[in-house]
């Protein structure tokens, strides 16, 4: 990493006003009213409170064009709950929004107006707003994403182009997933000739370049039912990819299956899982007309988007990984400035020329804030941190490389199964090299930035260097020999201690 990126991660000493809930979306949806309530650093914001109604405002609107009323009074209900919540909680920030239902109905102007009555200044989002929306959530958790955002709801599914940390060509088609069931009857075919049909209309059919980036309640069910069938190492379905080819295959199990046996699966709501045939045959017409180079699956969306948006050019430019487990470790006990500087110090183990600077400073972060756990809960904790935590820009390969690095801290290098389903072995033993590195650098200098600054690690042809002031030799015990020898042993290099003066 560059010493401006290194400066630019967030330094927060354990600050509690992060755990202060400061910001809240109320997404009044086509299936789902719900209110998120977020805290933390802006960022990478975690969440506070997450509620839903099912209200299913649009469940009428193929056939009448209406919100029906017990539907609306149903979502009314629940959006008074909101309200209160937001009031008692003290919520400064607060964006409400409705999409597609409120958006098409005819009775959408006075269901708004009800919605006002009860304090919520609710926004109507266009089509292309809301595709706008989705692209930006994808944006801020994926930096640097290119390809096409397909982001499905009750009511509508948005498709948005994404590159350079932009957007373009977002538009609103009516195959959300309450409006698929009359698209479904005529089979297959009619399905897939209806899909291909409204993207032509909308000016997207024929290929796209890059990925495709799923966002929406209903593909992260297909995400787990994918997640199910392959006995994935990992429980969060953020960040997982799949080739064209798997995506299709599975999608075509899950067009075929009843959705009572889709929802006794676990991770596939029985609400999700009534809808996902009919969303699985869409998107195997998608696939076709598309043709994406692979598809990313996302749990940031609009509502993320609608943060993301108001953020400062600086905040979005964060990292936001960094960001996220900066404000995770701070408060217990892993300082920015100090996991800099044993990065720093440990860089000779870093036998890859410096591509995954960013996941060593991560690791190292995890690795001094796991010291302050039960020796006893320290290892399973700190790779669950890595595995199971939900981070932002983070793949798979990444969780297991972190993972690896926090196993080898705790004096377990050799990669596990669940760790070699993820990544290369190769990659992986680079990455307990770090762990290793961790593991010699707290032994050796407790946490002391004097022993730090005093004393250096590297390579010199084929050996394992490690120099210290001759004023402070007395640093060196048998757990520092024995550390720098597994290290070094590791590495494929010789060792020794050099405490001469120099």
């Amino acid at each position: 990493m560059t010493v401006a990126e290194i400066r630019a991660v967030p330094e927060y000493h354990g600050r509690r006003d992060l755990d202060r809930p400061d910001r809240a979306v109320i997404d009044i949806g086509s299936n789902t009213v719900r209110l998120v309530i977020y805290a933390g650093p802006r960022r990478a914001p975690s969440i506070w409170l997450n509620e839903k109604v099912t209200a299913r405002l649009g469940r009428e609107l193929v056939n009448t064009g209406r919100i029906p009323e017990k539907a609306a009074l149903i979502a009314l209900r629940g959006l008074a709950r909101f309200a209160a919540i937001i009031a008692d909680v003290n919520v400064p920030q607060v964006q409400v929004v409705a999409t597609a239902a409120v958006r098409d109905a005819s009775n959408g102007p006075e269901f708004v107006e009800r919605v006002r009555a009860l304090g919520l200044d609710v926004q109507v989002l266009s089509g292309e707003e809301e595709a706008a929306a989705a692209a930006y959530g994808v944006i801020g958790a994926f930096p640097g994403a290119r390809g096409v955002v397909a982001d499905l709801g009750g009511g509508s599914l948005e498709l948005v182009t994404i590159a350079d940390d932009t957007f373009s060509h977002g538009v609103s088609l009516p195959l959300g997933t309450l409006r698929l069931p009359a698209l479904g009857d005529g089979g297959p075919a009619a399905m897939s000739a209806a899909v291909i049909s409204a993207l032509a209309k909308a000016g997207w059919n024929g290929p796209q370049p890059g990925a495709l980036y799923l966002v929406g309640g209903t593909w992260r069910a297909l995400a787990n039912y994918a997640m199910h069938i392959a006995d994935h190492s990992l429980s969060d379905p953020h960040a997982l990819s799949l080739t064209p080819d798997q995506a299709d295959a599975v999608a075509a199990q899950v067009a075929q299956m009843p959705p009572e046996q889709l929802a006794a699966i676990s991770g596939i709501p029985s609400s999700r899982a009534s809808g996902l045939p009919n969303a699985a045959a869409m998107l195997r017409a998608l696939l076709a007309e598309l043709r994406p180079e692979m598809l990313v699956f996302s749990s940031w969306g609009l509502r993320e988007g609608l943060l993301f948006r108001q953020l400062d050019p600086l905040i979005r430019a964060q990292d936001p990984l960094l960001a996220a487990i900066a404000a995770f470790t701070c408060p217990r006990g892993s300082s920015v400035q100090q996991a800099t500087q044993v990065t720093a110090w440990t860089a000779a183990a870093n036998g890859n020329g410096g591509g995954d600077e960013r996941l060593r400073l991560a690791a190292t972060m995890l690795a001094m804030a796991a010291v302050r756990v039960e020796p006893n809960m320290r290892l399973d904790h700190s790779v669950d941190w890595a595995l199971h935590k939900r981070w932002l820009g983070l793949d798979h390969r990444g969780r297991a490389l972190i993972a690896a690095a926090l196993r080898a801290s705790c004096g377990k290098p050799q990669p596990s199964g669940t760790l070699l389903a993820l990544a290369d072995e190769a990659d992986l033993r680079d990455a307990a090299g770090w762990g290793l590195a961790i593991r010699l650098c707290r032994r050796f200098a407790a946490g002391s930035q004097v022993s730090l600054m005093t004393s250096r690690l590297e390579r010199r042809d084929d050996t394992l260097v490690l120099s210290i002031d001759p004023a402070r030799a007395q640093m060196v015990s048998d757990n520092v020999e024995s550390d720098l020898k597994t290290l070094a042993n590791w590495l494929g290099l010789a060792w020794r201690i050099d405490c001469a003066a120099s």
